[in-house]
C-alpha cells in the first residue's frame, strides 16, 4: 500500500509540473512565427558557417569584423528569446517623444505602424508592443547619419530606452537599431516633421 501511495504521489507531482509549466510556455514568445527571430537566426547561421569555413561574407572585411557581427546577432537572438513578445519603449529624455505601435483596429490609418506620444519619464504598457521610435528631421541619432526624419525599428520583445545627450542633444539608444526606415521604405507613418511639430494631435501611447 505504501509503494502504491508513493507511485501515486510521484505521478501527481509530475502532473502538477506539466500543468504549471504549460501556461508559462503559452505566454512566452512564439519564436517559430517571429519574423525578427527567423531573420536573425538565418543571418547568424550564415555568418557562423562563414567563420567555420574561413570565408569572409560580402561586405565584411576582416575576421574581427565577422566575429563582432556574430556577437551582435547572438545578442539580438538572446533578446528575442528572453523577451515576452511585446516591445517596451521608455522615454528618459526631458521631452515628449513619438514612438511606434500598430495602428488601432478601428483606425482609418493606411499604415501598419503609426505614431504615438510618449511623455518624459514614461514607459509603454507591457501589454502593448512598441515597435520603434520616431526621429524628427532636426534631431540627431548618436552614431548614425540619418539625413532627415526617420523611424528606428527595434526588435520584437526588446526594451528600448531612449535618452538624450545633454551636450549634443542627440538621441541615444540602449540598443543598436534593428533597421532605420525612411518614408516609403515600409508601411510606417514617417512624416517629415521637426521636433517642435510633435505637439500635433497624436494619440498617447498606452503606459504603465
Amino acid at each position: 500500500m505504501t509503494k502504491l501511495f508513493k507511485i501515486a504521489l510521484v505521478c501527481l507531482i509530475l502532473l502538477m509540473n506539466v500543468l504549471l509549466i504549460q501556461p508559462a510556455y503559452a505566454d512566452g514568445p512564439k519564436l517559430d512565427s517571429n519574423i525578427d527571430y527567423l531573420e536573425v537566426t538565418e543571418s547568424l547561421d550564415g555568418l557562423v558557417n562563414a567563420r567555420d569555413t574561413e570565408q569572409l561574407p560580402e561586405g565584411i572585411n576582416s575576421t574581427d569584423e565577422l566575429q563582432q557581427k556574430i556577437a551582435e546577432l547572438q545578442y539580438q537572438k538572446y533578446i528575442i528569446e528572453t523577451g515576452e513578445g511585446y516591445g517596451l519603449c521608455r522615454n528618459e529624455t526631458a521631452k515628449t517623444i513619438a514612438v511606434y505601435g500598430a495602428a488601432p483596429k478601428k483606425s482609418n490609418s493606411e499604415y501598419d505602424n503609426t505614431l504615438y506620444l510618449l511623455n518624459s519619464g514614461e514607459e509603454t504598457d507591457d501589454d502593448w508592443s512598441c515597435t520603434g521610435v520616431y526621429i524628427p528631421n532636426n534631431v540627431k541619432l548618436a552614431g548614425v547619419n540619418l539625413d532627415g526624419a526617420s523611424a528606428v525599428r527595434t526588435l520584437s520583445g526588446a526594451e528600448l530606452v531612449i535618452r538624450e545627450n545633454p551636450e549634443t542633444g542627440a538621441i541615444e539608444l540602449n540598443l543598436p537599431p534593428t533597421q532605420i526606415l525612411k518614408a516609403g521604405d515600409a508601411n510606417w507613418e514617417i512624416p517629415d516633421l521637426a521636433e517642435a511639430d510633435l505637439n500635433r494631435q497624436l494619440p498617447q501611447a498606452p503606459t504603465d
